[in-house]
């Protein structure tokens, strides 16, 4: 029997939506606020889980066709070469800079390498969330 979910997937489009928004203004938020690179990407990854848990994998694959553990993997490199990276700036294991730079359309802001970091943990955080998750619901 054919369970008809329409009222759910439409509600899981507006819904996902919001937590992948909140998800990248926590990201975002984190070097000047409570949030960063750990919280946006449990919410960004809970909001791939939300869509895995509404479609089937074959819909959620060929919309988002990602190996979790590469993202995971691209994550941690990310995040070990941003603190090695001070290293051949004569600075210390994972030492930061920050710059303001100005950009035609939106004007001065303010960008350090934390942000490269917090990016490496983010990626690492959903790809190891979301690959426990499909881990979890595959049959044997």
């Amino acid at each position: 029997m054919k369970i008809n979910d329409v009222i759910l997937r439409t509600v899981v489009k507006g819904v996902v939506f919001i937590i992948l928004t909140l998800g990248v203004y926590l990201f975002f938020s984190g070097h000047n606020a409570p949030g960063g690179g750990f919280i946006g990407g449990l919410v960004l990854g809970s909001g791939i889980v939300l869509l895995y848990i509404t479609y089937d994998l074959e819909t959620v694959h060929r919309k988002m066709p990602f190996d979790f553990k590469k993202v995971a993997g691209l994550g941690v490199l990310l995040a070990t070469g941003s603190a090695i990276g001070a290293i051949f700036f004569d600075a210390p294991f994972l030492s930061q800079t920050d710059a303001y730079f100005t950009f035609p359309v939106i004007g001065e802001k303010h960008l350090t390498t934390v942000t490269i970091f917090e990016a490496g943990v983010a990626l690492t955080v959903i790809g190891t969330l979301v690959t426990i998750i499909l881990s979890i619901s595959e049959d044997e």
